[in-house]
């Protein structure tokens, strides 16, 4: 019998999941309860079905795709349904935090009695011939393999619970750290007035770096608000390197900025929009 998917949230990611899944014929259901006009109609849209916090226990897998900073609030919402339930899904933490914030997610939902599995995402959500990967570590991840059959890449690492997410930390560490510095580098150029002279040796010393560029930063704006968290967790992460701290504290705080910029005058989001601008 084809698993059941319980997923929450519905942001571009879960919704992503939950439609590739549900294309692929599993029943997949998610929870609305607080969420956004706008997060019911893209779990409605992925074919996701709407049930109570509740119901979402009778699925056999519980995935949890939120901003970091929601992660632990959602775990502990979860444990207490969990622990009074007698079905008790496999939930699995999908999100980007540090090490010690996935073992104290994990704790939490081992202690209410359900498996718990460490999952690391890195790629774009899924689309027409491809999906990101799911690294998953602990001592159940393995059954996590079943969604391979469904159109979702799985790859299982060894390792305890920790050991994805921390691969997740360092590859975003590397990609959105380098969108923040290079987009850091743009804003400075343009107010020096050599904006043009940047883009042009770019163009001709580094013309994979700036096309790189052109997709993940313009990407990166309506989501800036969602790398503050991560950058915050990857401080974390770095912790035991003082000077890499205080480098993703710093980026987080950019992130925030650049979240205001967004959805206020786009003076900053319009320069490197300008900046990074196709040429004909």
């Amino acid at each position: 019998m084809n698993p059941v998917v319980a997923i929450v949230a519905q942001g571009a990611m879960g919704a992503g999941v939950g439609a590739r899944l549900a294309e692929r014929g599993l029943r997949v259901i998610t929870s609305v309860e607080g969420r956004s006009a706008a997060s019911a109609q893209r779990a409605k849209a992925a074919g996701m079905v709407a049930v109570s916090d509740q119901e979402c226990l009778q699925a056999d897998f519980f995935l949890s795709i939120c901003p970091p900073s929601d992660a632990p609030a959602l775990a502990q919402k979860m444990a207490a349904l969990i622990a009074a339930s007698a079905k008790k899904p496999i939930y699995v933490d999908c999100n980007a935090v540090s090490p010690p914030t996935k073992v104290m997610i994990g704790n939490t939902i081992l202690k209410a009695g359900a498996p718990f599995i460490d999952v690391g995402i890195i790629g774009l959500p899924p689309k027409p011939g491809s999906s990101p990967y799911l690294h998953a570590s602990g001592p159940d991840a393995v059954k996590l393999g079943v969604l391979s059959d469904f159109g979702i890449n799985i790859n299982v690492i060894e390792g305890p619970i920790g050991a994805a997410c921390a691969l997740k930390m360092s590859y975003a560490g590397i990609t959105k750290g380098m969108s923040a510095l290079g987009s850091m580098m743009m804003l400075a150029a343009t107010r020096a007035g050599v904006g043009d002279k940047l883009r042009s040796e770019l163009d001709r010393s580094h013309p994979a770096l700036i096309a790189n560029f052109q997709r993940a930063i313009p990407d990166m704006f309506d989501k800036a608000y969602r790398f503050v968290g991560e950058m915050n967790e990857i401080a974390d992460f770095v912790g035991e390197d003082p000077q890499a701290r205080q480098m993703y504290l710093a980026f987080a705080d950019f992130y925030t900025r650049i979240a205001a910029d967004h959805v206020g005058q786009h003076e900053e989001t319009g320069a490197l929009a300008a900046f990074l601008k196709k040429k004909d």
